[in-house]
């Protein structure tokens, strides 16, 4: 390996992707457990690598010499290789406040709870004091010398205005998971999650469903590889880099989510779509058919709405967690609050809004067999669908028109 990024696990990492648009050299992901570790540390045959979890603290045994900042933190994520001589620094540090700032989080005077105690979490406690914060408490799940419980975080310090998550626990594939309950929070302003892929973790979206400021980790990821592949090159960091790799690699990792009536050609729009962005196309109705082996109408029969229902939920569930796809949604698929939840990990959503003259009833959709019940249905999901949506597309175009629209919006 000449650069790359060591850690335990790395199913979840984006970094190849990442470094490939910052420079012109190979970058791999090595897992390694701690054994393998020590090995490779005293081998010395890189170049420079990122270091993520576990190892952040772990690592800094092995370096001649260590950052003044990375030292005050006790952690390190970036290793230089300099004629044999390892030098260590925290780049995660420049990446958290970039990130912090980018969300428009303001920290000073301001009580912060920082999730976790590893090497981030010491991390972004150094950013957090050093941009203001009034107190800097880090939560784990046992309370001990500089630390408190979870209980005593949601019980005594329920005022705290800043949460910051650098635990793993909302992590692709258990993406599910939350680490804390932010409702016990009355005065919370802020989230910010570590936590990059998921795009938006269910901490991050139950505090925009709040109405809070929050944010993901991909911004502090893209942020932090910038300052390393300066170190590793020896050359400065440019000007608008981060801005330009957050905005292509969350471009590549999101979903476009289609929603909308029946025949508002959800379908036909995403197989172009996907044809054009050369990106995998799904449809949840076909998924459903084809998990069951039997038609939509046939589901209807035989287990009622209810029944479609919760296996269009299962559909929706798993697909949320794949990212990079143009995904076509049933047209009640946002009836169902914990779908629209889903879909907004990884998936921008977009309406389109046929008009309801230019909608077509057939036998074969349930809700929709005759014109009077599609136009009940669009009287009564209208504001539904605008509600779950993050933009709106007029439908009455063609295919091609209408899908242009779409990718026009969402690399805008």
């Amino acid at each position: 390996m000449k650069y790359g990024l060591i850690g335990a696990k790395l199913g979840h990492s984006f970094s190849r992707e990442i470094h490939a648009k910052i420079a012109d050299y190979p970058y791999e992901l090595a897992e390694m457990d701690e054994a393998a570790l020590d090995a490779f540390f005293r081998a010395k045959d890189f170049c420079g690598v990122n270091v993520t979890i576990p190892y952040k603290q772990t690592v800094m045994r092995y370096l001649d010499e260590t950052e003044e900042a990375a030292a005050r933190i006790g952690a390190v994520n970036t290793v230089v290789n300099r004629g044999g001589q390892l030098y260590g620094y925290n780049t995660d540090y420049s990446g958290a406040a970039a990130m912090l700032c980018h969300a428009g989080l303001e920290l000073a005077g301001k009580r912060v709870l920082i999730l976790g105690s590893g090497g981030t979490s010491k991390t972004m406690c150094a950013v957090a004091r050093d941009l203001g914060a009034a107190e800097v408490l880090t939560v784990s799940r046992r309370a001990g010398e500089g630390t408190v419980s979870y209980d005593e975080a949601v019980t005594r310090y329920r005022d705290a205005r800043i949460i910051i998550n650098t635990t793993p626990v909302g992590m692709f594939p258990n993406s599910d998971a939350c680490p804390i309950d932010i409702d016990a929070f009355d005065r919370l302003e802020g989230v910010a999650d570590a936590v990059y892929n998921p795009l938006s973790t269910v901490l991050v979206r139950r505090a925009k469903a709040r109405g809070l400021l929050a944010c993901g980790g991909l911004y502090m990821l893209a942020a932090q590889a910038v300052y390393a592949s300066a170190l590793f090159l020896g050359t400065p960091v440019k000007d608008g880099v981060t801005d330009e790799v957050y905005r292509a690699v969350r471009r590549e990792k999101q979903n476009i989510v289609l929603v909308g009536m029946p025949s508002s050609g959800k379908s036909s729009v995403g197989a172009q779509l996907a044809q054009k962005a050369g990106r995998p196309f799904a449809d949840s109705d076909e998924e459903i058919v084809r998990r069951s082996e039997k038609s939509i109408p046939e589901i209807f029969a035989e287990q009622g709405e209810a029944g479609f229902r919760a296996l269009e939920r299962q559909v929706i569930s798993d697909l949320s967690k794949q990212q990079g796809m143009v995904l076509a949604t049933g047209g009640g698929a946002i009836l169902n609050r914990d779908n629209v939840f889903d879909l907004k990990a990884n998936g921008r959503l977009f309406f389109l809004d046929r008009p309801p003259e230019k909608l077509l009833s057939t036998p074969d959709r349930p809700l929709a067999a005759n014109r009077q019940a599609l136009e009940k249905l669009y009287r009564e999901r209208k504001d539904k669908y605008t509600a779950a949506a993050d933009v709106r597309i007029p439908g009455e175009g063609t295919v091609t028109e209408v899908a242009d629209l779409v990718w026009e919006a969402f690399c805008s």
